[in-house]
């Protein structure tokens, strides 16, 4: 399946400005060739280091035998059922290739107690868990292996028979785990969490789970001489230039709204939602992704400093303002992948550094390790509490007061994001509150689990443009779990790191409302009946 983007009117003015300079540049070869003086001096400590992306569908040829067998080695024994403890990168490329692929794998993204609960609580009989850390240092994945380690060794299970782990070369994971004579699969070095899609951390927990990892490859590979090529046809130097030179009323259209529209591949948006803001976000930058279904109202009533990309089955057109990407999900994801970098080059930033998500880290773990008090509850009504940072309340004594007090602070062109750091799989319809204050609002509204979406649009929300007010929704745990040979429980971690994001958000003179659900459903059924 060929890959192609179409774009209309304003789109296609965006291509027609700067389409002709790329080609002048021959960024499009340059990218092939790892050229990393294309995003300037200052990026070049990072980017001569993070090309290897570029030919991953290449080199990790060698990696699909061994994941087939080990496959085969699972399921000869009756183990079928494969869990993901990973975050951002880690998780979100293998999530939409097993989703597309149909098969299933339990993604945990999460220190939502009850949410790892239900994961630990599956049949481990039949159980095999990839942990997934570039760094080898997350403290997320680090806490999710303890807890699966205890339960495998209490149900009398061989733990580094059923734990396989995938990190870069020398991570203190691959240190530790081969000592403790677990597997290991490293992955590129030279790539990126966010552009690892066709690394190991693609691959090895979606071809366990059954997807069809050397057709992913295959499909990536007949792109790239295309994609390398330096002719107008190129849909990436089009996808790159409409995505960062799109105008409106004398001024860029900086946020895109991301809908599939009739493709069969799933869960695309999450996937190119960290890539991009993860990537352009920063300097006081960026494109804000906007993931959204088809009845959102980014897409029935567009705000002017939008511009909507659909993902579909078929680009041969485009609506008017938009933007039309077909292809393979192998090819696609080395399509965003140039594109995302050609469109950091047009608006000046490096696509590789992400020099605000470490922030949240340190005030998360200064919060737990110091045990820092939660703050008290500006007031508590219908068994939530009310809390807010960077804002006045003003009078309010009521959530539907507290929620208008944030949206007054709403720019003419700002964005609202909506932080849920619940259980994904107990209350999945929290998002819907996403579209309730799109509706209210009529501005782009973005929707992030967390704390997933820290090692995401985390990057955007402090380093992008100063245009964002945000809404924590937070549950009290009410099941906890320590974490093993640590001296906190999934709860006191979750807590600090969202406490720990808000004062930084705060800090950066961001807006955050935070709401505590002590009874998360009736909780949510309050917040969607006050917006």
């Amino acid at each position: 399946m060929t890959i192609a983007v179409a774009t209309n009117g304003l789109t296609k003015t965006a291509v027609s400005s700067c389409l002709q300079d790329l080609l002048n540049d021959s960024v499009a070869s340059r990218i092939a060739a790892k050229d990393f003086t294309l995003w300037g001096k200052e990026a070049e400590a990072e980017s001569s280091i993070r090309l290897g992306w570029v030919t991953s569908a290449l080199d990790s040829n060698h990696l699909v035998s061994a994941i087939l067998d080990l496959k085969t080695y699972f399921n000869d024994r009756g183990i079928d059922r494969f869990v993901l403890c990973g975050m951002g990168g880690s998780s979100l490329a293998p999530e939409v290739i097993a989703k597309t692929a149909s098969v299933v794998l339990v993604v945990l993204d999460s220190t939502n107690p009850e949410q790892v609960s239900k994961a630990l609580g599956g049949d481990l009989t039949k159980t095999a868990v990839i942990v997934s850390s570039k760094s080898g240092s997350t403290v997320e994945t680090d806490s999710q292996k303890r807890l699966f380690e205890a339960a495998f060794t209490n149900a009398g299970i061989d733990k580094t028979d059923r734990i396989v782990m995938v990190t870069d070369p020398g991570s203190p994971m691959e240190i530790a785990g081969k000592a403790d004579g677990y597997r290991v699969f490293n992955a590129d070095p030279t790539v990126g969490g966010r552009y690892s899609a066709l690394t190991a951390f693609g691959l090895v927990p979606s071809g366990l789970a059954g997807a069809d990892i050397a057709r992913l490859l295959s499909d990536a590979k007949e792109v790239m001489s295309l994609l390398a090529s330096n002719e107008d046809t190129n849909p990436a130097l089009i996808l790159g230039a409409a995505l960062a030179r799109t105008a409106y009323a004398e001024k860029f259209a900086d946020k895109i709204v991301i809908v599939e529209d009739g493709t069969e591949i799933q869960g695309f948006g999450d996937w190119a939602e960290q890539l991009i803001a993860e990537s352009t976000g920063k300097l006081g930058k960026g494109i804000l992704p906007v993931v959204v279904s088809n009845s959102a109202n980014e897409l029935s009533s567009p705000a002017g400093d939008t511009v909507i990309v659909r993902v579909v089955a078929n680009a041969t057109s485009a609506g008017v303002n938009e933007i039309a990407v077909s292809g393979s999900l192998g090819g696609q994801f080395l399509l965003w992948e140039y594109a995302t970098v050609i469109a950091s080059r047009l608006i000046g930033v490096n696509p590789f550094d992400q020099p605000d998500v470490e922030s949240a880290k340190i005030a998360a773990r200064g919060m737990l390790e110091g045990r820092v008090a939660e703050s008290e509850a500006d007031f508590v009504v219908q068994d939530i509490e009310v809390r807010a940072l960077g804002f006045d309340l003003k009078d309010s004594k009521t959530v539907p007061e507290a929620i208008a007090a944030l949206l007054k602070t709403l720019a003419d062109d700002g964005y609202l994001s909506v932080h849920a750091y619940l259980d994904r799989e107990r209350f999945p319809g929290a998002n819907e509150i996403r579209d309730a204050i799109a509706k209210r609002t009529n501005r782009p509204t973005t929707f992030g689990w967390a704390p997933r979406f820290l090692h995401s649009t985390g990057q955007f929300h402090k380093g992008g443009p100063a245009q964002g007010v945000y809404l924590q929704l937070i549950s009290r745990a009410e099941a906890d779990l320590s974490v093993p040979g640590r001296d906190f429980t999934l709860g006191e971690l979750i807590g600090s790191q969202a406490s720990g994001d808000a004062k930084v958000l705060a800090d950066h003179g961001r807006p955050v409302l935070t709401l505590t659900l002590n009874d998360v459903a009736a909780g949510l059924k309050t917040i969607s009946e006050s917006i």
